[in-house]
């Protein structure tokens, strides 16, 4: 057997044992659920009751009451059915898992140390970027093959990257290593492929490590408030909800402000994502009510209720729309007055398929928001996945969170090697 083939036999080993005490997980969780319904027959007459509660029974706060039916939304952010799911569930031991399992492996985690839901947030991720890895690792592997790097390679890796919307920054970075690495040693095509990996990742790095923040989670002890931004469409608001969502379920207190108060049923739209959540919404349901004032008493309401995280929805803008930023700046500098002690991010949501269009809007946010950092959504539909790298190269921000579906599950921080092994998945 030679060295490869270990290497495989042993990944192979280790996500087996992996698998398998998942699903001894698995089945202990089945049979405690098993035995609370037999403990709580009126449990499904209950969930009806539940399902009716106001945010008024969850919080003393000014939140409104849900009476807006789905339905009602408007189809642009659309709340779907699909946003309520079920806890993923182990499936079979098959290549999807074996892959997730040894990305995980590769990070350093033990095979008592993964969950269902990390398994299943990785096949996400992998399907969906499907569309950006065929136009981009289908190519770059038919020329790869099995022999050497070559320059000939390296220059046509040029034009598979500017097709993914890789941005010419983080292009030109890559393919100055790659040419320099030639000079020095002779690549055969898996180490040409890890060197590419590497190079990647340190460009997705670059801004994040440059904030301290390996990941942006709420700090404790002190408000945080995170202001979403960007143009109409690309799934603010739902990212919004997603966010509130994640925040709840992970122990921190939260808040949402409903200050898109331009856009035909947003405020609507979110209220219902926070009684989904349990996460009080502060709103005005006055027509082309003043969004700053929102702001200023979701602000107020937070601290007076020591909120750990403060969730501000905006209306979506133009970044040519010179009297909407200027009221995007409004909201910026009531919140740096009433909240100066505060951690403040300011995330711009960027749809995937937009491409460098998205790139030129992060660097006219950057000016007029402040902006913090970035959260890719719908990857699962586009072919510019590489648009991560020109924000990170180009715009110099951070991604901090990334959206493959409409599910809830679907919105996760961002994980350079996660991303970036995705991305490049031969299989």
């Amino acid at each position: 057997m030679n060295s490869n083939s270990g290497i495989e036999q042993d990944s192979l080993d280790w996500a087996k044992e992996a698998y398998l005490k998942l699903k001894q997980k698995q089945d202990i969780q089945k049979e405690s659920s098993h035995d609370d319904q037999l403990s709580k027959p009126l449990e499904k007459e209950l969930i009806n009751d539940q399902d009716s509660i106001s945010l008024e029974t969850i919080s003393k706060g000014p939140a409104l009451e849900i009476k807006t039916n789905i339905k009602d939304v408007s189809a642009s952010e659309d709340v779907s059915e699909s946003t309520l799911e079920q806890d993923p569930v182990l499936g079979d031991f098959d290549e999807a898992f074996t892959w997730s399992a040894n990305v995980l492996a590769a990070q350093g985690k033990q095979t008592d140390q993964i969950s269902i839901d990390q398994i299943d947030w990785l096949n996400r991720l992998k399907n969906g970027l499907e569309k950006t890895r065929k136009g981009f690792v289908t190519d770059l592997l038919d020329k790869l093959g099995d022999d050497p790097l070559t320059p000939e390679v390296v220059d046509d890796l040029e034009m598979l990257l500017l097709r993914s919307d890789a941005g010419v920054v983080a292009t030109d970075q890559i393919l100055d290593a790659l040419r320099t690495k030639l000079n020095e040693d002779v690549l055969d095509a898996s180490q040409g492929l890890r060197f590419l990996k590497k190079q990647l990742i340190d460009i997705l790095d670059q801004p994040i490590n440059a904030t301290g923040l390996k990941e942006l989670v709420p700090k404790k002890g002190v408000l945080n408030i995170w202001l979403l931004v960007g143009v109409n469409g690309v799934g603010k608001t739902t990212t919004l909800g997603k966010l509130a969502s994640v925040a709840k379920r992970s122990g921190f207190s939260a808040l949402i402000a409903a200050a898109d108060t331009f856009r035909a049923a947003a405020v609507q739209q979110v209220q219902i994502w926070g009684n989904r959540s349990q996460v009080s919404v502060i709103s005005n349901q006055s027509a082309n009510a003043d969004p700053a004032a929102v702001v200023f008493d979701a602000i107020g309401a937070a601290q007076s209720k020591n909120i750990d995280l403060l969730l501000v929805d905006t209306a979506g803008r133009l970044q040519t729309k010179n009297n909407l930023m200027e009221e995007l700046k409004k909201i910026r500098k009531i919140i740096d007055k009433l909240a100066s002690n505060a951690n403040i991010e300011s995330l711009l949501v960027l749809d995937a398929s937009q491409g460098q269009n998205g790139l030129k809007q992060a660097m006219a946010f950057a000016q007029s928001a402040n902006l913090t950092g970035v959260v890719i959504t719908k990857l699962d539909g586009s072919s510019r996945g590489g648009v991560a790298l020109a924000v990170s190269s180009e715009a110099k921000l951070p991604v901090r969170f990334i959206g493959v579906g409409e599910g809830i599950s679907d919105l996760k921080p961002f994980n350079s090697f996660e991303f970036v092994e995705a991305l490049l998945a031969n299989r």
